[in-house]
């Protein structure tokens, strides 16, 4: 198997990548995709940068040991915690992801931009650095929202519950005038309905997807391993949690049936 065959891998501490996954899949049809969602850990947001760390490490060796060519770290928490470590380690591209700030800077007509994010991106030093360069061209305001991924976990994209805990994140942005909403985690995509009907038709959300996509095909095509014209893309799919409930919630997030695999012990 030459290298632009091997499958990239995409990792996050759940579902929440598959917002990530999806779009890579629209853009790079031809490519084989797996796909791993840390469910057994999940979520990262509460865990100690030690800990996601390590997940990043155990999750990557396994897609290494899968042939990967490429990895997408699919998660704004395990981005900020440990994509540096990765980089280091590790030879082959490996993508982050992050908060949408600079196009939100772009974007916004009344000045203020509002994050949306896990506690533990907001406190990153990644995250810190992000502000430091792009946020002194509009007032900023993070917002952590502790439960909103688990939410998604659970399958809750609608409902009181979600309904209740968006009501609380979204008020201070919208008093204050933010008109940009920014999705600093890759979960909140799923929620995008609901965020969209609380916050109001003129209220612009932004995805990062489409940009971890882009850059993506950059690394891709700068180091020679696109897949080429004959390729016939694949997916593959594995958790490190409850194999039924989530193969029901990656079906019903894709809107396709999902063959979901158990990662094995060692990287469990």
């Amino acid at each position: 198997m030459d290298d632009n065959s091997h499958p990239i891998g995409v990792f996050d501490s759940g579902v929440g990548g598959l917002s990530v996954f999806q779009r890579i899949r629209a853009d790079l049809p031809r490519e084989t995709l797996l796909y791993v969602a840390d469910s057994g850990h999940a979520p990262y947001g509460n865990k100690s940068a030690e800990f996601v760390t390590r997940r990043a490490f155990a999750i990557t060796e396994f897609l290494l040991d899968q042939g990967a060519k490429a990895v997408v770290v699919a998660c704004n928490t395990a981005t900020a915690a440990a994509i540096a470590h990765l980089r280091v380690h590790f030879s082959f591209p490996i993508i982050g992801i992050e908060p949408a700030l600079k196009p939100a800077v772009a974007e916004t007509r009344s000045g203020v931009v509002g994050i949306l994010a896990t506690g533990n991106t907001v406190r990153s030093d990644k995250f810190a650095a992000l502000l430091d360069q792009h946020g002194h061209r509009a007032r900023v305001m993070a917002q952590p929202c502790p439960g909103l991924a688990d939410c998604v976990e659970r399958g809750e994209l609608s409902g009181s519950h979600p309904r209740v805990l968006l009501e609380r994140y979204l008020e201070p942005l919208l008093a204050a005038g933010a008109d940009t909403l920014v999705l600093g985690c890759t979960h909140y995509p799923f929620l995008i309905p609901l965020i969209q009907r609380l916050a109001g038709p003129k209220v612009v959300i932004l995805d990062p997807s489409p940009a971890v996509a882009r850059q993506l095909r950059r690394r891709l095509e700068a180091a020679h391993l696109l897949a080429d014209g004959r390729a016939v893309g694949g997916e593959r799919y594995f958790t490190s949690g409850a194999h039924e409930p989530t193969a029901r919630l990656m079906a019903r997030l894709l809107g396709r049936p999902v063959t979901l695999e158990i990662l094995p012990e060692r990287f469990r």
